[in-house]
């Protein structure tokens, strides 16, 4: 299925979303923005048979941020530009569709993710990279601030001094560091980066879905919760996981010692 610059394409229930303009190493336009917003309101709808959300760029790059020469959208001058209002428009919403999408997401880093490139790489509850992938948030070569929540999940993920010596000196990270530092769970060669990440994602997508999405806005909270607001958060949690037919089969295979077959419900 093809959207503005998006593939989409369903493989034993995973929901492949392949950013395709490989000539800018995917760099976000206008367009691709569209396309992402059509693909991922397509994946959410019920009815598509998608459980997991595997995420990757295609060609050389991952992403290599925002499109510079299509900042505006319709050629206007950049120094009239409200780039602010522009992230609350266009960007903004797509960041919300990934981080309230109810099933796990798998990201798989084939090359740059650059700028807000690097935050949609880091939207993944699984993230891969292959070991020529690298990171940059390089908001600061072109006099911006880092951007695509960013300044949010590097503070959580690495830590706040790694962050600030990210965004501040806009070095390049390699795919190696990255995975010392705890940046992304998987470090893989080149050429079975996307067999890798589709093995995690098909094992994602033949779990129970219902509650792998509960986990993931558990998650998503935790860090902006006291611990009585996460136990209450858990208990509201666990009472929709504990009607699922899923949890009934969980149950009857674990007693029957048999292999789990969960459906999503």
């Amino acid at each position: 299925m093809k959207f503005d610059k998006v593939t989409l394409e369903l493989q034993s229930r995973v929901a492949i979303l392949t950013l395709n303009d490989p000539n800018t190493l995917n760099a976000l336009d206008t367009a691709m923005l569209n396309g992402l917003t059509q693909a991922l309101t397509h994946v959410a709808a019920p009815g598509t048979g998608a459980r997991c959300l595997l995420l990757t760029g295609a060609g050389r790059g991952f992403c290599s941020g925002a499109n510079l020469a299509d900042q505006d959208g319709s050629g206007g001058s950049l120094d009239r530009e409200d780039l602010g209002a522009r992230l609350e428009s266009h960007y903004h919403p797509i960041l919300r569709q990934f981080r309230t999408l109810q099933m796990p997401i798998v990201v798989a880093v084939n090359g740059p993710a650059v700028g807000i490139g690097m935050s949609f790489a880091l939207l993944g509850d699984m993230s891969f990279a292959a070991r020529s992938a690298y990171f940059s948030q390089g908001f600061r070569h072109i006099g911006l601030v880092p951007d695509g929540g960013s300044t949010w999940l590097l503070p959580r993920l690495v830590g706040l001094a790694r962050a600030k010596e990210l965004s501040f000196l806009g070095e390049k990270l390699t795919a190696e560091k990255a995975f010392e530092w705890g940046l992304i769970n998987r470090l893989c060669d080149d050429d079975v980066l996307l067999d890798d990440a589709m093995t995690c994602a098909r094992n994602l997508a033949d779990g129970p879905t219902v509650s792998l999405g509960l986990t993931r806005k558990l998650y998503a909270e935790t860090l902006d919760n006291t611990y009585e607001q996460q136990l209450d958060l858990e208990r509201r949690s666990q009472t929709q996981a504990g009607r699922t037919k899923d949890f009934v089969e969980g149950v009857t295979a674990f007693l029957e010692k048999r292999a789990p077959r969960f459906k999503g419900e």
